[in-house]
């Protein structure tokens, strides 16, 4: 199979970027990996407060970029990843990290670009940018082969089929 182009949204508010990240969590199943990466305030961390909503993970979740990784329970378990500080997260990720958290949960990785070469696939990747003053644009996609790629991609389409881009105030471009 093919890898499917981007799908490039623009997102008008943080509410907008959170509510598309709970679709998508509400569909995840664990072991899957959720590749972020963006400018500053571009919208990672919103974007992962929408998937530990959909995961329906109870607490609040913020950036983890000091304490490497924080795992909130949930329907399933949300484990949040920041590798802004490459050289500690990279150690982490290769001591077996990321086996780790993707097993029983949904990995969520911030600055993922700055560790990509020791991320497996398949993965979904979100790439976020200024867009505006409030608005972003998210470019997701689904890097790597096989049957595993092809259900995530699967996932993605059926956010735009069933219209839960549209429910969530995006557009696309």
């Amino acid at each position: 199979m093919a890898a499917e182009p981007p799908r490039t949204l623009i997102s008008s508010s943080p509410e907008s970027t959170r509510a598309l990240g709970a679709a998508l969590g509400r569909r995840l199943p664990a072991g899957t990996l959720v590749a972020l990466d963006g400018e500053l305030g571009s919208g990672k961390t919103c974007f992962v407060q929408g998937l530990a909503r959909g995961l329906d993970v109870p607490c609040a979740v913020t950036s983890p970029t000091y304490a490497l990784l924080q795992t909130y329970p949930g329907r399933v378990d949300l484990h949040h990843f920041d590798a802004y500080m490459e050289g500690r997260e990279r150690a982490l990720l290769m001591d077996g990290g990321l086996e780790w958290m993707g097993r029983e949960g949904v990995a969520a990785v911030e600055w993922a670009g700055r560790v990509e070469d020791v991320l497996p696939l398949p993965r979904i990747s979100v790439v976020l940018a200024h867009a505006g003053e409030s608005r972003r644009r998210l470019s997701i996609s689904v890097l790597g082969e096989g049957p595993e790629a092809a259900r995530l991609a699967a996932i993605l389409r059926a956010l735009a089929a069933e219209g839960e881009i549209e429910a969530a105030g995006l557009v696309e471009e």
